[in-house]
């Protein structure tokens, strides 16, 4: 028995890694062969379609094979991968070089402000270029493409409170069905003219570069959409693993896509007035309504993993200190990734509908997809090489051997995307503008805010000795004071002695502190220091995967001379009220964009699971 179980184990991994990983880049043939000549920019000619099939097939081996798969796959944070784990992983190599480490941090940020974009355009083109085959099996269809999307869109986002357990098992078998049917599409084509299997030759590609480098830079733009959900296997692989992820790609995802790309430019070489939707142009007419429905189910999971990944990354986000808390429900008991994030949900669905309706078509939003995916790409390809050089301590020669050329494609991509700002481009760089305005408004003013309390703080140590030379009246229980940096004595306690009068029998000033790892086991979670006279200093350590869970942590305490009764144990907090100021640290506008984030901000309590019937919150003011 024991011999099949890691065999087993690895086929039930490779087949959800089918439904998560790669359900962005499984949906790409709906319309990434067909935006290169949608436009009339790039001739219809035999051997450009050679030229372009050859640029895809070996975009999907360097950029995908060789360089996720192979290499970045490698770079895992304790297991984990994604760009925050990324952007952790190269600041935490380059600590000792402060100003290093803030350019990249900054750098990977705008990468994840960058990916909401990608948020918002994957789910819009996924559901319309799905719904396009309407009018390859009716024109009369036409008129219904985007409001049969939008339904779809919708009642995807109303579903996500409940959450996807329920149907996530589903998501693998029929992503794993959607690649053996388009793989099988493409076959049937290629069978019938071989001669396009030529295109394997990488002088394919060479010799349309260098003949039409003006058409060839053009087609750049819209061949890299190929490789769109790249990012995924490296985001994902905290999840399913290295193995399940090279796996899959090797075994159905990359010969599906590649017999797929293949069949529709086999197609295109016996009929090229089939150029309006080759993808749905190669199925025969009475697989027309099954195939949509298909691609339908495909476009929704590949949206799905989009939104989940939306609501890691913000969750992640809120634990490294570059948003504000928000409200976060966990949509299952058992795995704690599976988390429902409403304004995450409602603000993407409202920009999906804005795209969706603006755009109109998969075309047309095509223009704005690649460039949110090449700047990840060459974001994630720069953090790598100060991974490579400094974590894992290679020469400068390999380190730049090893990132160098793929920095190279990327750019080439991103320059080829630029072009398209002006005719869709602008909409994902504004998402991820001002996202990125908020992520770094809210550090910065977390940072003022903290030196304005750190400036007016009394020493904690000093503050006690002072109390206890005639001491108050201790009261019994235990109080629990959250104090956002260790030595200083919290407001709450201040106000509480002021206003009650009284001390509990046991006091513990808690500092919580978010670190740039994934994980920190339950054994590093809780570390205590004695003040005297029953009171206690704690830090709790969280990674910014982890729940952060002050009363379980708070459980794990060793050797204390003291007990935790959940009934007669209070948490106190002080609850600051920002109020601007001229002349610090932000702009004027700054200042109140984040004053305005931190009211809004979701309940700190509920953020450190703290028991909402033992919270007791004391109101304070800070100017920045």
């Amino acid at each position: 028995m024991n011999q099949h179980r890691p065999t087993s184990s690895l086929a039930v991994l490779t087949l959800g890694a089918l439904g998560v990983v790669y359900g962005d880049i499984g949906t790409s043939p709906l319309y990434a062969f067909k935006e290169v000549f949608a436009h009339g920019h790039v001739p219809l000619t035999p051997a450009n379609i050679l030229g372009v099939l050859s640029l895809m097939f070996w975009t999907l081996t360097v950029v995908v094979s060789i360089k996720y798969v192979v290499l970045i796959l490698r770079a895992d944070n304790n297991g984990e991968g994604g760009l925050i784990a990324m952007l952790a992983l190269a600041s935490q190599a380059v600590r000792d070089k402060p100003v290093l480490r803030r350019r990249l941090l900054m750098l990977g940020i705008f990468g994840t402000a960058i990916f909401f974009g990608d948020g918002v355009i994957t789910p819009a083109v996924s559901v319309l270029g799905a719904m396009e085959g309407l009018e390859v099996a009716a024109p009369g269809l036409h008129a219904y493409i985007v409001p049969v999307s939008l339904v779809v869109i919708t009642v995807l986002f109303m579903v996500q409170r409940h959450g996807t357990g329920g149907i996530g098992k589903f998501f693998g078998p029929v992503t794993a069905i959607w690649f053996i049917v388009i793989g099988v599409l493409g076959l049937g084509h290629i069978i019938r003219n071989p001669a396009v299997m030529w295109a394997l030759s990488p002088h394919h590609a060479l010799e349309f570069m260098f003949f039409h480098p003006h058409i060839a830079f053009v087609a750049l733009g819209s061949v890299v959409l190929c490789v769109t959900g790249a990012e995924a296997l490296y985001a994902d692989m905290g999840h399913f693993g290295k193995r399940p992820i090279r796996t899959a790609w090797f075994s159905l995802v990359m010969p599906s896509l590649v017999l797929n790309y293949f069949g529709q430019g086999a197609m295109l070489l016996d009929a090229p007035e089939k150029v309006g939707n080759p993808f749905y142009e190669m199925a025969p007419a009475w697989a027309l309504y099954p195939l949509i429905a298909l691609a339908t189910c495909a476009a929704v999971i590949a949206s799905q993993a989009l939104i989940s990944a939306a609501f890691s990354v913000t969750k992640q986000a809120i634990q490294l200190g570059y948003m504000p808390r928000l409200r976060i429900t966990h949509t299952s008991v058992r795995e704690t990734g599976q988390i429902y994030v409403p304004f995450v949900n409602w603000g993407l669905y409202t920009c999906i509908v804005g795209a969706v309706l603006f755009f109109g078509s998969s075309s047309k939003l095509a223009g704005a997809y690649g460039i949110t995916v090449t700047i990840d790409m060459t974001i994630t390809t720069i953090m790598t090489f100060f991974v490579i050089r400094y974590g894992w301590k290679y020469p400068w020669v390999v380190s730049i051997a090893a990132t160098v050329f793929f920095f190279l494609v990327d750019v080439t991509y991103f320059s080829a995307n630029i072009v398209k700002v002006l005719d869709g481009g602008w909409f994902p760089l504004v998402i991820g503008a001002v996202m990125f305005t908020l992520m770094t408004t809210w550090k910065q003013g977390r940072v003022l805010m903290a030196e304005r309390l750190r400036d007016d703080a009394i020493d904690l140590k000093s503050f006690l000795e002072a109390v206890f030379v005639s001491p108050p009246t201790r009261v019994q229980g235990t109080a629990v004071f959250l104090v956002a940096e260790q030595g200083i004595t919290p407001n709450a306690l201040l106000h509480n002695l002021k206003h009650n009068k009284v001390l509990h029998d046991t006091n513990l000033f808690v500092t919580v502190k978010q670190h740039e790892v994934p994980w920190i086991g339950f054994n590093k979670r809780s570390e205590m220091e004695p003040l005297g006279h029953d009171c206690w200093q704690v830090t709790l350590h969280f990674g910014f995967k982890n729940e952060p869970d002050v009363p379980e942590a708070l459980a794990l305490l060793h050797n204390r001379s003291f007990q935790l009764d959940d009934m007669e144990t209070s948490y106190f907090l002080s609850r600051d009220i920002v109020i601007p100021t001229i002349g610090s640290g932000m702009s004027g506008w700054r200042e109140k964009l984040f004053a305005g984030m931190h009211r809004n901000a979701s309940a700190a309590a509920d953020y450190l699971s703290l028991p909402t019937n033992r919270v007791v919150e004391l109101g304070s003011k800070v100017e920045i």
